[in-house]
């Protein structure tokens, strides 16, 4: 009987023992910000109307086809440009691009072309002097066409060689977004 009582007690503390351990809680997943919209802003620096260059996927991917607007900008002409990223899939809008100046180290812009007289520099940088690539400083030279793509990525290696200046092979990180538009400079 002894061993009976003392074997009722020690499977009734394994019980407890399980039942009383919980499951771990899984860790918070950092969601990626949904990005439905990239406006890119060309504004003359002489004056002029502006050239907007804009992709917008409301349903997002698998969906119906994104609308692409591209643009055809004047040939020997210096331009400003400034990023808007946008998730319209909120209501209200939500601005992504405030989300990316906040987070300002951990993104940057990458911008490749293949039209041969079109060049695009870095005007901002993040608090380690980095380039993130919000604002941006546009030239174009004689009349040619080409493509313009549009890379975001999320904690790129800024430090890597040449990411600075713009090259993205050494990057690293995640895409956010990549969209390729067609210009025309005439």
């Amino acid at each position: 009987m002894k061993g009976l009582h003392f074997l009722s007690i020690a499977l009734l503390g394994i019980i407890l023992t399980v039942s009383s351990c919980s499951v771990d809680e899984p860790l918070p997943v950092n969601e990626e910000e949904v990005i439905t919209t990239l406006r890119y802003v060309l504004t003359p620096t002489g004056g002029g109307d502006a050239v907007i260059f804009e992709f917008q996927d409301l349903d997002g991917d698998g969906g119906d086809d994104p609308i692409i607007t591209n643009g055809t900008l004047a040939a020997n002409t210096a331009y400003s440009g400034s990023i808007e990223l946008l998730n319209e899939a909120e209501s209200p809008v939500e601005d992504i691009t405030v989300e990316i100046r906040a987070e300002a180290e951990a993104h940057q812009f990458f911008y490749a072309t293949t039209a041969t007289d079109l060049t695009i520099g870095y005007n901002d940088a993040d608090a380690n002097n980095q380039p993130i690539g919000l604002e941006t400083a546009v030239n174009t030279g004689a009349a040619t066409t080409g493509t313009l793509t549009i890379t975001l990525r999320h904690e790129p290696l800024k430090s890597a060689d040449n990411v600075a200046n713009g090259d993205i092979t050494n990057a690293g990180g995640e895409t956010d977004i990549e969209v390729t538009f067609d210009v025309t400079i005439q």
